[in-house]
């Protein structure tokens, strides 16, 4: 029988995926109209789905509620900032790709498990639609909203604490151990404030998920009822 606490877990994952997808998307694809209209305009960056007294989620909070103000330009300046971020030669890129930081990622180091091999454990083996590489920071994304939704469904308590275990093995090596420097990047180098509070809110997203799962109690709480 799920007790109060998980029940508690699961409602908190469920706000910080809504987040994911949207962080996510971002980095992902160039931005459309319908992600000023969907995000800025109808108010979810204003009023958060989720609420965290983690430092680094309180500024990205921040950021993102200053973000968008003129919402005639928004779209350009969001476009131009993809662009000119994500641009693999760009002066000022800051690839959200795990092989481009730190020498993190080694094709021929059997010694560290490639996020491909998790991914394959797990038989998420659509993901080569995206046309994207395993290693890119959407995709990890993704498939952490994915783990995020197995740990959910599960009812035994035993098999959810496993579940646990595994999110933030997943985060620990396949996300935090590169996301600080990808980071930094981001606040020196996008023109917006969006890019910036979308950069700092995945990270404060994961060392949230990271804090929760471990029990150290990440004060966090829903802000609305959510609709499925």
């Amino acid at each position: 029988m799920e007790t109060a606490e998980e029940k508690d877990h699961n409602a908190i994952l469920k706000g910080y995926n809504m987040l994911l997808y949207f962080a996510g998307s971002m980095i992902m694809y160039e931005p459309v109209e319908e992600c000023v209209t969907d995000f800025w305009s109808n108010g979810m960056l204003t009023t958060l789905p989720v609420s965290s007294t983690n430092p680094r989620f309180v500024k990205a909070a921040s950021q993102l509620r200053s973000s968008c103000e003129n919402l005639d330009l928004c779209l350009v300046r969001l476009r131009d900032d993809y662009n000119r971020l994500f641009n693999e030669t760009g002066a000022f890129s800051a690839k959200p790709v795990k092989s481009s930081y730190n020498g993190v990622y080694f094709l021929n180091d059997t010694k560290e498990e490639k996020v491909s091999d998790f991914y394959n454990a797990y038989g998420w083996r659509n993901r080569s639609r995206y046309n994207i590489p395993d290693d890119h920071l959407g995709i990890e994304l993704l498939f952490l909203t994915l783990l995020n939704d197995k740990y959910i469904a599960i009812d035994d308590s035993s098999c959810k604490k496993e579940m646990s275990r595994e999110i933030r093995r997943f985060i620990e090596n396949h996300i935090l151990s590169w996301i600080s420097e990808w980071n930094e990047k981001m606040q020196e180098y996008s023109m917006t404030l969006s890019y910036k509070g979308i950069a700092t809110l995945i990270y404060a997203i994961c060392e949230d998920i990271y804090a929760l799962l471990g029990n150290q109690h990440t004060k966090a709480d829903l802000t609305y009822e959510f609709k499925n």
